[in-house]
């Protein structure tokens, strides 16, 4: 074994040791926008996401934000506890962006393989807020023999963005591997900086199936 896998395990065993001692996702929440903040929860309640085939139950209510009149209910996006609460914020006027709870989320098997993957991978971001299409080479061997199969290196047109009704060639500037990942649905519009595909060298590949193997044995 050569030391640098060996030394990617040691890597893998201290991730999953992070993830073994606190395997939840806290997700802070913050005001949409000014206005007069009322909670409607309490540390250590339990909430849940939107709900629903189409997801047209709505989660669980948070808090209420009046801004002339005008108040909008906000509920939450996640399943979880809240795990702390700036209740001093209770009644008062506040600006847009301010931290107002936070959400301890248990993360799933596969969130925590996914965790663990982006630390490995290359992500590859969107370049600014678009939607965006894989080129219509890319797609066709994904359609055929998908994404595991389909290798690409530096200066491939690789995704097609559409801005302003124009589409745009993107051009790969990572390292030389496979489509391990896909994190965007395509015609979807994606923030700037958001990942849209994950690859791996094919030299860790084995690492990777051998993390995924573990992690499915070992979590319940």
């Amino acid at each position: 074994m050569s030391s640098n896998s060996s030394n990617q395990e040691i890597h893998f065993d201290k991730i999953l040791g992070q993830y073994r001692s606190d395997p939840y996702n806290y997700v802070d929440m913050h005001t949409v926008h000014t206005g007069t903040v009322r909670f409607l929860i309490e540390e250590g309640a339990e909430v849940e996401g939107a709900s629903g085939e189409w997801m047209h139950k709505p989660g669980t209510r948070l808090y209420e934000i009046n801004r002339e009149r005008n108040a909008k209910i906000i509920t939450s996006k996640t399943n979880g506890t809240i795990s702390s609460v700036c209740s001093e914020l209770d009644g008062q006027f506040v600006e847009a962006g301010e931290k107002l709870l936070t959400i301890r989320h248990p993360l799933k098997k596969k969130e925590i393989i996914e965790g663990i993957l982006q630390e490995v991978l290359f992500l590859f971001e969107a370049p600014e807020r678009a939607r965006y299409y894989f080129s219509m080479d890319i797609q066709s061997r994904i359609d055929q023999k998908g994404a595991r199969a389909v290798f690409i290196q530096p200066g491939d047109e690789i995704i097609t963005m559409s801005l302003m009704k124009r589409d745009t060639p993107v051009y790969y500037t990572g390292e030389p591997g496979i489509i391990h990942s896909v994190y965007f649905t395509p015609g979807d519009s994606i923030d700037q900086g958001q990942p849209l595909i994950g690859v791996c060298a094919e030299d860790k590949l084995p690492v990777v199936q051998k993390v995924i193997t573990r992690v499915k044995a070992e979590w319940e």
